[in-house]
């Protein structure tokens, strides 16, 4: 039965069971969610649900919020863990899951480990490449089973529930039973209603971290749940029945840029293009996006706030033409009142391809054109997103994202 194989994966994975790769994966992908959690620190969505954390979570028995100090509950700290990350889109995720992990389960092993499950450097990475897992399997499950598009909550808040029960020590029957309650009570948010409608809500990853760290608890004081379908339906078998040999851990992807991965493609394709001719963007007249379906949805041109531009696919597009790169400081602050990048938003047109609507979601890509103010049309090659697994960030990449992200935050020393 699969729910046996899979508690028994939950208790029984070692440090040693793990291939020097997905070591080596789960220390790069630690290493960029703290950049992206100090970066995210400074968002308002961070401010307001750490205070909102301390006012109604706190406790001086509980764990420390992520760069925040002050105590709160355990389910308290991963909820404002996995929304401070959340809160700046530059996290990793998984092409078939259309969603993110590691937001969710760092803030939940971190207040586990903070509330007094001691444990080693081996165990610490052993954890993380458990969440990794079981959150990416539940996430392609629940896409094959539902007919909506889900947020990451939905399914990662089974991986917090699965760390919760190992660290918890928790027996065989009360594993399965946290696993149901986080799959009962995980948020199953509908994604396309933030995208059209950006807001601070983001992917529910921070009410997934807290569900499933609850339903680990719950579980251990005899509450039961559902019987978890996205790891026991007969549909689904599949998806869990090569756990422990294949490692989706692997298959993660990193952002080289802190918006939605959607807009990435053509972000990477205007910046080529625009090096390739050497043109600056105030000679640009407009720039035509052809990219899915779901990329054209992210169509605000003017945002009012970060979540707003990170959701957006002309406004990080003209930000990269107009300032030659796309970090933190180009989705928050001055950057959204730039004329430039403005203007330049406002004059990029969004346009569905089928070949590429075909592709979507295993694979995501675009190109774009730039119609020039003389009437000269250059247009690029297809592209896809920097970051997959066939065409990863390096480590030298990665440690430069996360200086760059960290640093305005923590200082020097306190990054290195």
């Amino acid at each position: 039965m699969a729910h046996a194989h899979v508690v028994d994966f939950i208790h029984h994975l070692r440090f040693e069971h793990l291939p020097e790769m997905v070591v080596a994966q789960a220390r790069r992908c630690l290493l960029d969610l703290i950049g992206t959690a100090a970066g995210g620190h400074t968002t308002d969505a961070a401010r307001i649900i750490r205070n909102h954390a301390a006012r109604m979570f706190g406790s001086s028995a509980g764990a420390r919020m992520m760069f925040d100090g002050r105590r709160v509950s355990l389910m308290g700290a991963a909820l404002a863990g996995g929304v401070m990350i959340d809160s700046l889109d530059c996290h990793d995720g998984h092409v078939l899951v259309k969603g993110h992990v590691g937001v969710a389960v760092l803030p939940a092993l971190l207040a586990l480990v903070d509330n007094g499950c001691t444990i080693d450097e081996h165990e610490f990475v052993t954890a993380l490449v458990l969440g990794y897992e079981i959150a990416t399997r539940a996430g392609i499950a629940l896409h094959a089973t539902s007919c909506d598009y889900h947020s990451s909550g939905a399914w990662n808040a089974l991986a917090c529930a699965a760390l919760g029960a190992r660290l918890l020590k928790l027996d065989v029957n009360q594993t399965w039973q946290a696993l149901g309650i986080a799959e009962y009570h995980g948020p199953r948010s509908q994604i396309m209603r933030v995208v059209d409608y950006p807001t601070m809500v983001k992917d529910g990853s921070g009410w997934g971290a807290m569900a499933g760290l609850s339903a680990a608890y719950l579980a251990a004081d005899g509450f039961t749940g559902a019987p978890a379908l996205t790891i026991e339906d007969e549909k689904v078998g599949d998806i869990w029945a090569d756990l422990g040999t294949r490692w989706c851990i692997m298959e993660q992807y990193f952002k080289a840029y802190p918006v939605c991965r959607w807009a990435q493609p053509a972000i990477e394709a205007a910046l080529t293009l625009q090096r390739q001719h050497h043109v600056s963007a105030e000679n640009i007249s407009c720039v035509e996006v052809y990219t899915f379906h779901e990329g054209t949805r992210l169509a605000t041109r003017f945002p009012m706030s970060t979540d707003e531009a990170q959701y957006s696919l002309p406004f990080p597009v003209a930000s990269a033409l107009v300032r030659g790169q796309v970090g933190a400081g180009e989705v928050t602050g001055d950057a959204l009142h730039d004329t430039a990048i403005l203007q330049l938003s406002e004059n990029t047109l969004l346009m569905e391809d089928a070949e590429y609507n075909a592709k979507f979601p295993a694979e995501r890509w675009a190109h774009v054109s730039f119609v020039m103010n003389d009437g000269t049309r250059f247009t690029s090659q297809p592209a896809v997103a920097r970051g997959n697994p066939e065409n990863p960030l390096s480590d030298i990449e990665l440690i430069e994202k996360y200086h760059l992200l960290a640093e305005p935050v923590l200082g020097k020393e306190r990054t290195q």
